[in-house]
C-alpha cells in the first residue's frame, strides 16, 4: 500500500527537524545555566543581594521550563520514531516478512485442537501476521480470540468494530504508538492483579494510624525546636530525651508497615510502566468518537458521570511513582537515599500504605474491567489494522446453518500475495466429507491450513483471505502435524490416534464439528491403512460432522468416492523437460499423475523400471 511508505517518508522529515530542534533546546538550557550563574555570581560579587531574590526565581523558571519544553519535544521525537516503526512493520507484513515479530510461541498448545497444525502461533505465524498489541494482556486475549471461536451475535458486532477502527488509520497507530512508549517486558499482568486482590491489612485501622502519622511527626518536630532552642542550656540533654523517644517509637511502627510498603514498592517498580500504559490508552480511547456498539459499549465503561478511568488510574501512578522513592532490599539500584531518614521522621510509608490500600478498596473491582477495555481495544486494533492492510479480505457472511463453509477465491494469508493461488472450496453440511488427492508437493497440505486459518480468522471477527465467504458458528479440529514423544513413549502412529479419539468425542457433543486431516494412519502398514482409512471415513459419514481428508492412497479415495462417503478433488502436477510442474488448483475428481518416482530419481535414487 502506498500510504505506508509515504508515512515513513514523512515521519522521517519530522524526525530530521525535532532532532535539530532538540539540540537548540539542550544549548538553550546549558545557556541558561550558565548564563544565570554568572549573573548571580556577578550580583554577589557587588553586594547586590536585592535583585539577587528576583533573577534566582527567573533563573530556576527559565530553566525548569525549558527542561520540561525539551521533555516534551523529546516525547514526540519518540513517539514518531515509533511510528514510523509501525508503518515499516505493515511494509513486512505485507512481505510476509515475519521474522521479528513476536511469534506468540508462550500462546502454543500441542493439546489445542487445531493451533498447532495451523501455525497460529510460532515462527511465521498468524499471530505475528495480526499482532499489533503492546500490552501482556493485549496478547493473551488475542491469542484467546485466535483459539476461541466466538458466538453468532459476538461475531457480527466484532466484524463492525473492526470495519469502523480499520478506517481510523491515524487514530489506531497513534493508540499503538502510545502503547509501544510503555512497554514492559518486566510485567506480570497475572500479579498485578492478584495484588490489587489482595486482601488491605491496614485499611481498617486507617483513622488511627493517620493520626499518628500526624501527631508523632508534629510531636518530633516540636522536640527537635525545642533541643536546638536550648542547646547552650546545660540541661540542654534532657531536651534530647523526648527526640530519642519519639523517634524510637517511629522506628516500631515502621517496622510494622514494612512488608507491607515494601511490596507495594517492588511491585510498583515492575508495573509502574505498565500502568502508565493502560493510563495513556484510557485517555486515549476516551478522547475518541465511536458510532459502533461494541466499541461504544466498551468506551462506557471506562467513564460514567465524574468517575473516570483515566482519573483514577493517573492517581495509582502517582501513588507508584511516590512507592519508588523507597529503598528496597531486592534491588539495590534505584529509590532515594533520602527516604529512610524522611520516613523516620514523617512515618511516609504510612501513608503510602494507607492511600494505596485506599485506592485499592475503590477500585480493585474495576481495574481488571479497564484493563479487559484496552486489551479488547488493542485486539480490535490488530484485526482492523490488518484489514486496513489488506483490502481484498472480505468479512465472512455468519449463517445458522450447521456444518457450513463456503470461499470464493480462498487463499492463504501467510503466502505473499503475489505467489499465492487462490481456490474456491464449499462444504454444505453435515455429513459432506471432502478428500483431497494429489502428487506431492502438489498443495494440498497448504490448501487445509488455508480453509483452517480461514476458519479461525471468521470465528475470531476477522476478514478472511477470500472474496466471499459464509460460515457456521463451528467448532474446528485438525490432526496435521501428529509427532512422536520419545520421553513419554509415545509412537506418532499412537500420537495421531490419541488426536483421532480426541476429534470423535468432540464430535459426539457438538453438533457442529468441521475437522482437518492430512495423511491418515501414516505410522502404520498400507493394508491396515487402507482398511483403518475407510473405516473411519464410512464412521465419520454417518456423524454429525463435515470435514476435508488429504490423502495420496489413491485406491481408498476411489473406494470411498464409490460409495458415495466423500466428494473427491485433487490437485494435479505435470513434469515438461524433466521438471515438475504444479499449478495449485483445486481441481473435482482423483489426482491423475504421480511425481514420487520423479522426486526419488532427483534425490539420487536409481527407481527400476520393473518390479
Amino acid at each position: 500500500m502506498k500510504v505506508y511508505p509515504e508515512n515513513i517518508k514523512k515521519y522521517n522529515a519530522e524526525l530530521i527537524k525535532l532532532g535539530r530542534l532538540l539540540k537548540r533546546l539542550s544549548f538553550l538550557r546549558l545557556f541558561i545555566f550558565l548564563f544565570s550563574g554568572v549573573i548571580i555570581i556577578y550580583l554577589f560579587s557587588s553586594d547586590l543581594i536585592t535583585p539577587v531574590y528576583f533573577v534566582f526565581p527567573l533563573a530556576i523558571v527559565g530553566f525548569g521550563a525549558a527542561i520540561n519544553y525539551h521533555e516534551k519535544i523529546a516525547y514526540q521525537k519518540k513517539h514518531t520514531a515509533f511510528l514510523k516503526r509501525i508503518n515499516e512493520a505493515e511494509i513486512l507484513r505485507e512481505k510476509c516478512s515475519l521474522e521479528e515479530f513476536d511469534n506468540g510461541v508462550r500462546f502454543m498448545d500441542h493439546d489445542h485442537p487445531y493451533t498447532s497444525d495451523l501455525d497460529i502461533f510460532g515462527q511465521h505465524s498468524v499471530f505475528q501476521l495480526v499482532n499489533r498489541t503492546t500490552t501482556e494482556s493485549g496478547m493473551i486475549l488475542l491469542s484467546q480470540w485466535l483459539s476461541q471461536p466466538a458466538p453468532a451475535s459476538e461475531l457480527k458486532e466484532r466484524q463492525k468494530a473492526i470495519k469502523e477502527l480499520s478506517e481510523k488509520l491515524e487514530w489506531r497507530q497513534d493508540f499503538e504508538a502510545i502503547g509501544m512508549y510503555f512497554q514492559n517486558k518486566k510485567s506480570d499482568y497475572k500479579k498485578l492483579l492478584e495484588w490489587l486482590g489482595a486482601p488491605a491489612g491496614l485499611l481498617r485501622y486507617r483513622r488511627v494510624l493517620k493520626a499518628v502519622a500526624i501527631i508523632l511527626p508534629v510531636l518530633l518536630l516540636f522536640s527537635v525546636y525545642f533541643f536546638y532552642a536550648n542547646l547552650d542550656s546545660e540541661n540542654a540533654i534532657f531536651y534530647l530525651v523526648p527526640i530519642i523517644g519519639f523517634f524510637l517509637i517511629n522506628i516500631m511502627i515502621l517496622r510494622k508497615v514494612h512488608p507491607q510498603a515494601e511490596y507495594i514498592s517492588e511491585t510498583s517498580t515492575r508495573n509502574l510502566e505498565t500502568t502508565r500504559g493502560y493510563h495513556a490508552l484510557i485517555k486515549k480511547v476516551e478522547s475518541e468518537t465511536f458510532s459502533s456498539k461494541k466499541l461504544s459499549e466498551l468506551q462506557a465503561i471506562l467513564s460514567h458521570g465524574n468517575y473516570s478511568a483515566y482519573k483514577e488510574i493517573k492517581k495509582l501512578c502517582r501513588l507508584m511513582e511516590f512507592s519508588q522513592q523507597k529503598p528496597v532490599k531486592n534491588q539495590p539500584i534505584g529509590g532515594n537515599g533520602l527516604y529512610p531518614l524522611l520516613n523516620s521522621f514523617f512515618l511516609l510509608d504510612i501513608h503510602l500504605v494507607i492511600n494505596t490500600e485506599k485506592w485499592k478498596s475503590k477500585n480493585k473491582a474495576f481495574l481488571k474491567f479497564w484493563a479487559d477495555v484496552v486489551s479488547e481495544f488493542e485486539v480490535i486494533n490488530s484485526f482492523a489494522g490488518f484489514c486496513y492492510s489488506n483490502p481484498s479480505y472480505n468479512f465472512p457472511e455468519i449463517t445458522e446453518k450447521n456444518n457450513y463453509v463456503h470461499f470464493d477465491s480462498l487463499g492463504h494469508p501467510l503466502l505473499i500475495s503475489d505467489e499465492r493461488i487462490c481456490n474456491d472450496f464449499q462444504s454444505e453440511g453435515q455429513g459432506d466429507v471432502v478428500m483431497i488427492t494429489g502428487s506431492n508437493m502438489a498443495g494440498k497440505s497448504t490448501f487445509l491450513r488455508a480453509v483452517g486459518v480461514n476458519i479461525v480468522l471468521a470465528l475470531a471477527g476477522a476478514p478472511c483471505c477470500s472474496k466471499n465467504a459464509e460460515i457456521s458458528t463451528l467448532k474446528l479440529f485438525s490432526s496435521m502435524r501428529t509427532e512422536d514423544n520419545l520421553k513419554r513413549g509415545i509412537s506418532s502412529f499412537y500420537a495421531e490416534l490419541s488426536r483421532i479419539e480426541k476429534m470423535l468425542q468432540l464430535i459426539e457433543t457438538n453438533n457442529n464439528v468441521v475437522f482437518l486431516l492430512d495423511e491418515m494412519f501414516k505410522g502404520t502398514n498400507s493394508q491396515d491403512r487402507h482398511r483403518g482409512g475407510f473405516s473411519f471415513i464410512n464412521q465419520v459419514n454417518k456423524l454429525k460432522t463435515s470435514g476435508i481428508i488429504a490423502t495420496h492412497d489413491i485406491e481408498l479415495a476411489k473406494l470411498a468416492g464409490n460409495k458415495n462417503l466423500v466428494t473427491n478433488y485433487s490437485f494435479n502436477s505435470e513434469i515438461k523437460d524433466g521438471s515438475m510442474i504444479f499449478n495449485y488448483e483445486l481441481q473435482p475428481g482423483i489426482c491423475s499423475d504421480f511425481n514420487a518416482s520423479v522426486l526419488m530419481e532427483k534425490s539420487g535414487i536409481r527407481i527400476l523400471p520393473n518390479i
